[in-house]
């Protein structure tokens, strides 16, 4: 009896290991494939250690691609400005490589000087770091600035990567005001910007972002400037947003959409006077920057990409 027991006990045992190895067989291949390749990159940067979150897609497939280097406010770890990043979700293709650097001290510094320097010499290092690789392509260096990190972005794009820059996007974010005499290379460009947000004046003047502040050119001004580098008319075309039937608790955005013709790159700028407007990633709470409605009627970070896409991102 004992010797049936055992013999029960032992197939029963067998059953039941075989049923977790077959369910964690089927668990695992119920995974959904990885939609990209991360990684934490560490490179020698101006004498220290500087670090950055990449998303390099179709890593066997060695081709030269579009180098995206995206710089959120704060620039916290990699990981952190990734999930909150909002165009890398949208991004239709896995042409691109998506760089996410990380601020020395935490956060991107507003004002010109030795710090700026240091954080350029940063972006310039990363651009060339792919470009050796082999993956990179140096005619295709994107820059995207959310916040302080679009002041950093409007430095970048005005000192140079050692490489041409083939565009620049910023979203509430402003252009200092001591980089009025910047004349950078012909790129595409496109700024989002709220109307009425006092801390980043629309029409220019003291910029407050987090703790800091700076002196910031209007929107239009930063809009002439990169019109004038890329030979653009004299012509500026300002077409209202279409109106359509908001949904829900959603408000119809009002605003423009500023260009000019007849340039060398297309340059844009996006001003929303009112109405909802979504920035995929952002909470409310994220200090510095504006609170997102969760409303979808305009979705910032699409409208870049889409901007970006067509010029060759």
């Amino acid at each position: 009896m004992r010797l049936e027991n055992a013999q029960v006990n032992f197939f029963s045992s067998k059953r039941a290991v075989m049923a977790g190895l077959l369910a964690l067989a089927a668990s695992f291949f119920a995974l959904p494939a990885p939609a990209s390749a991360a990684a934490r990159l560490t490179i020698e940067s101006g004498g220290i250690s500087r670090h950055a979150m990449v998303v390099l897609r179709d890593r066997l497939k060695l081709r030269r691609r579009p180098l995206i280097i995206v710089l959120r406010r704060g620039g916290g770890m990699g990981t952190f400005l990734r999930r909150r990043s909002g165009i890398e979700d949208i991004a239709d293709t896995n042409r691109p490589i998506f760089v996410y650097p990380e601020a020395a001290n935490g956060v991107w510094p507003e004002g010109p000087g030795a710090e700026a320097d240091r954080d350029v010499k940063f972006l310039h290092d990363l651009v060339e770091h792919y470009i050796n690789q082999g993956v990179a392509d140096p005619r295709r260096i994107f820059l995207v600035g959310v916040s302080s990190g679009g002041v950093l972005a409007y430095r970048a794009a005005c000192a140079g990567l050692g490489r041409p820059v083939a565009g620049l996007s910023t979203r509430f974010s402003a252009m200092p005001a001591d980089l009025a005499n910047c004349a950078p290379n012909p790129m595409a460009y496109v700024s989002v910007s709220l109307a009425s947000d006092p801390r980043i004046p629309f029409g220019g003047g003291k910029a407050i972002l987090g703790e800091s502040s700076f002196d910031a050119l209007p929107a239009e001004g930063a809009l002439a400037l990169f019109a004038k580098a890329n030979g653009c008319g004299a012509r500026r075309e300002d077409k209202p947003f279409p109106e359509r039937e908001p949904h829900g608790a959603a408000k119809l955005v009002r605003g423009a959409i500023m260009s000019y013709s007849g340039c060398k790159a297309p340059v844009e700028l996006i001003r929303i006077d009112s109405g909802g407007y979504h920035n995929p990633g952002h909470r409310p709470e994220h200090n510095g920057e504006p609170a997102a409605e969760e409303s979808g009627d305009f979705d910032a970070s699409r409208a870049v990409w889409e901007f970006l896409k067509r010029n060759g991102a």
